[in-house]
């Protein structure tokens, strides 16, 4: 069988021409990997975005929680690690980030440009973003709770990046894929993503001979009958 995609890049490109988180849900849920999509409170700044790459995974904790544990050299540094975690991203890679409390901004417009020059393709955030403005005219695809302008540098520091990172239920290991879209952000695990994609990418070529089938007057019931998608 020829391969569909020999490359990430040739993989994202399909991607974001045939496929939308949906269809690549379901394919998951279809192999056992029910737990998935990040919370629905991660929504992209405008509805048009989408994002898909690996997972460049960022732990932010809250500065309390870090003075507890005594890092003094952590401490004296405004943003933690945030700025090494910024200037280590690579090409179609999306910063992740997670482990905050939600009462601070964890990426703004500064970043994205930064982010941009690395090459990488979007940031998705378990908390807020700023500088919502700047960086819809970046067109920089960014998903987190929405706009809030409060700033993480007094509040919160990245304390370490690629690593194994826990975002609400869902587990993301550093290289795993994330697409994001307006109906939500999945996770698809680098162990199955030739399987999820190949079967996500015949699922919506199926799905459109479907429509034309219903288009043309066939009857729902007919059509799942027919082809067995709905």
């Amino acid at each position: 069988m020829t391969p569909l995609w020999k490359t990430d890049a040739e993989l994202f490109t399909l991607a974001r021409r045939e496929l939308f988180t949906a269809v690549v849900g379901d394919i998951m849920d279809t192999l056992g990997l029910q737990r998935q999509f990040l919370s629905p409170k991660i929504r992209p700044l405008q509805p048009k975005m989408v994002t898909i790459g690996r997972a460049m995974t960022v732990l932010e904790s809250d500065t309390e929680k870090v003075a507890s544990s005594g890092h003094k050299e952590l401490l004296e540094k405004p943003f933690g690690l945030m700025l090494e975690a910024l200037d280590d991203l690579k090409t179609n890679e999306i910063y992740i980030c997670a482990g905050a409390s939600p009462s601070y901004a964890l990426w703004g417009e500064l970043m994205s440009i930064r982010a941009m020059q690395c090459g990488a393709v979007g940031a998705i955030v378990d908390g807020y973003s700023r500088d919502t403005a700047g960086i819809i005219d970046l067109k920089f695809p960014t998903f987190s709770y929405g706009p809030y302008a409060q700033d993480q540098a007094p509040r919160g520091k990245v304390v370490d990046f690629r690593i194994p990172l826990a975002v609400g239920e869902v587990d993301i290991q550093p290289g795993d894929i994330l697409f994001g879209d307006i109906d939500g952000v999945c996770v698809i695990p680098r162990s199955a993503e030739q399987e999820v994609f190949r079967q996500a990418l015949e699922k919506v070529r199926g799905e459109k001979t479907v429509r034309r089938a219903i288009e043309n007057g066939m009857s729902a019931k007919e059509a799942f009958e027919t082809y067995g998608i709905m």
